[in-house]
C-alpha cells in the first residue's frame, strides 16, 4: 500500500482541501461537537436530575457520580463495539448509527422517572457516544491529505467546545425560561435533555453525501486477497508493535479522561454550591436560588470551554512546533497543576477565569489525543485502536466519579454543615488531579511521530 508522505512535506495545511473534503471534515466536526453537546448537558443537567429523581435523604453528589460512572462505563463499551465495526463495514456507516443511538437515547432521558431508568438512558446514550471520537478520528485521517491531517483533526478537537459551550447558552436559556416562570425550574433538566436529542437530524446528512475513504475501500479490496482482518482485536494485540501502541495508549488517555471525567467535569457541582451559598445568604427564594444557579452553571460552562477551545488549537500547534511527546508532557503537569488550584481556590463569582484556565489546560490534551492515536495504528486497525485506546480506559475512568464521590463522602463523614462537605468536596478532587502525572509514564515509552507517515503493516 502506497505510503503517505510526511506533514512536513508540503504544508499546505487546511488551505489544500478540497470541496469534499470539507464536507467530510464538517460531517465528522459536527458528529463530534453534538457528542460533546450531549455530553456537558448531561453534565450540567445532573444535579437537577439527581434532586428530581431521588427520594428525599439520598446523596445526590453520590448518585450523581454514580450516573457518571454508568455513561463513562457504557461509553467504553459503545467505543470497544463500534471502532472496531467502523473498521469492518465502514467509518460513515457506523458514524450514522452512533450518531443516531445518542441522539435518540438522551431525548429519552428526559422522560426518567426515577434514578435506575436514568442510569439505563446514560448508559445506552453513553454506547453511542463512545463510538464516535474513534470513527470521525479515522475518517478524517483517511480522507485528508497528509499535510492537512494534524491540524484538521486538531482543529476537529477544538471545535468540541463548540457544543460544550452551546450546552451553556441552552442552561443559561432554562435558567431565563425558569425565571420567567414559562417552564419550571426543577424540570429545567428535562428540556435540555430534549435538546440533546436534536442532532438526530445530522444523521440524514452523513447517509446521504459522507462515502468512505478510498484508501479504506482500496484496502478493504485487497484483504480478500491477502487474508488481513480488519477490525480484529487479535490482531491488535497479537502484533507486538500494534499491542505495546495500544497498551501505552490505554494509559496516555486513562490519564486524561479520568481527570476530566473524575474531577474537571464536576465543576458545575463547585460552581453550583459556592454560588447557591451566596445567594441563599441574600435571603432569595429557593426558586430564585434555583434559576441562578443554573445561570452561572452556564456561564461558568462557556467561560470552561472557551477556555479548551483556545487549549486544544494552542496544543495542535505545540505539537507540530515540539512534537507530540513534548507536547504531552507540558500537558499533563500543566493539567495537574490548574486543576488542583481550582478546586482548591475557587471561592466565588470573581474567580470564574480560573475556570477557563483549568478549560485550557485540561481538554488541550484532547486535540493530543486526536492527532496522536491515529498515528501509532494501521488503515485496517485505526479505528479500532484509536477507539481502544480512548475508550476502553474508560472503564478504569469511569471508578474516576465514583471514587471522587466515595473519598468525599469519607472525608465529610459526620459532617452536617454544608460548608465541612463542600470543604471534603474539594480535598477529594485536589487528591485525585494528581492522575493526570500518570501521562507523563505512557509518554516516556510511545514513539514520536511528528513528520511521519501513518504506519501500515
Amino acid at each position: 500500500m502506497q505510503q503517505q508522505t510526511s506533514e512536513d512535506s508540503a504544508p499546505k495545511g487546511l488551505a489544500g482541501l478540497n470541496a469534499y473534503q470539507w464536507f467530510v471534515f464538517a460531517m465528522a466536526a459536527l458528529a463530534w461537537m453534538f457528542d460533546c453537546l450531549d455530553q456537558q448537558i448531561f453534565l450540567i443537567a445532573r444535579q437537577g436530575a439527581m434532586k428530581d429523581l431521588l427520594p428525599e435523604g439520598w446523596d445526590q453528589k453520590l448518585y450523581g457520580g454514580y450516573a457518571t460512572s454508568i455513561f463513562v462505563a457504557g461509553w467504553a463499551t459503545g467505543g470497544l463495539i463500534f471502532g472496531a465495526l467502523g473498521d469492518r463495514i465502514g467509518r460513515a456507516r457506523t458514524l450514522t448509527l452512533t450518531v443516531l443511538l445518542y441522539s435518540v437515547c438522551s431525548g429519552l432521558s428526559a422522560f426518567s422517572t426515577g434514578w435506575a431508568d436514568f442510569a439505563v438512558y446514560r448508559f445506552v446514550t453513553g454506547l453511542g457516544v463512545g463510538g464516535v471520537f474513534g470513527l470521525a478520528v479515522a475518517l478524517v485521517a483517511d480522507s485528508l491529505p497528509a499535510d492537512s491531517r494534524p491540524m484538521a483533526l486538531g482543529l476537529l478537537q477544538a471545535l468540541s467546545a463548540v457544543g460544550n459551550i452551546t450546552a451553556g447558552v441552552v442552561s443559561i436559556v432554562m435558567a431565563e425560561l425558569g425565571k420567567n416562570g414559562l417552564i419550571n425550574p426543577a424540570h429545567a433538566w428535562k428540556y435540555m435533555f430534549l435538546v440533546g436529542a436534536l442532532p438526530a437530524f445530522l444523521c440524514v446528512f452523513i447517509q446521504s453525501r459522507l462515502k468512505e475513504p478510498e484508501k479504506w475501500l482500496k484496502a478493504k479490496e485487497a484483504s480478500r486477497q491477502n487474508g488481513q482482518k480488519f477490525g480484529s482485536y487479535s490482531d491488535l494485540f497479537s502484533t507486538p508493535r500494534w499491542q505495546r501502541h495500544a497498551l501505552l495508549g490505554m494509559l496516555l488517555c486513562i490519564a486524561g479522561v479520568v481527570g476530566l471525567w473524575g474531577i474537571g467535569f464536576f465543576s458545575p457541582e463547585l460552581v453550583g454550591d459556592v454560588i447557591g451559598a451566596s445567594l441563599k445568604a441574600q435571603n432569595l427564594t429557593d426558586a430564585e436560588v434555583a434559576s441562578q444557579k443554573q445561570f452561572w452553571i452556564g456561564i461558568n460552562m462557556i467561560i470552561q470551554n472557551t477556555g479548551s477551545f483556545f487549549g486544544m488549537l494552542s496544543f495542535a500547534w505545540l505539537a507540530q512546533r515540539i512534537g507530540r511527546k513534548g507536547a504531552f508532557c507540558i500537558g499533563f503537569v500543566a493539567a495537574f497543576a490548574a486543576t488542583f488550584a481550582y478546586f482548591r481556590f475557587f471561592d466565588g463569582m470573581e474567580d470564574l477565569w480560573m475556570s477557563a484556565v483549568m478549560g485550557f489546560f485540561q481538554l488541550a490534551l484532547f486535540a493530543g489525543f486526536a492527532i496522536y492515536l491515529p498515528e501509532l495504528f494501521p488503515l485496517r486497525l485505526r479505528s479500532t485502536g484509536t477507539s481502544f485506546c480512548y475508550n476502553v480506559g474508560r472503564f478504569i475512568a469511569a471508578s474516576g466519579p465514583f471514587t471522587m464521590g466515595i473519598l468525599a463522602a469519607r472525608l465529610s463523614a459526620g459532617a452536617t454543615d454544608p460548608a465541612a462537605k463542600l470543604e471534603a468536596f474539594r480535598s477529594a478532587c485536589c487528591w485525585m488531579s494528581a492522575v493526570f502525572l500518570v501521562g507523563l509514564v505512557a509518554v516516556a515509552f510511545l514513539p514520536e511521530t511528528k513528520g511521519q507517515p501513518l504506519p501500515e503493516d
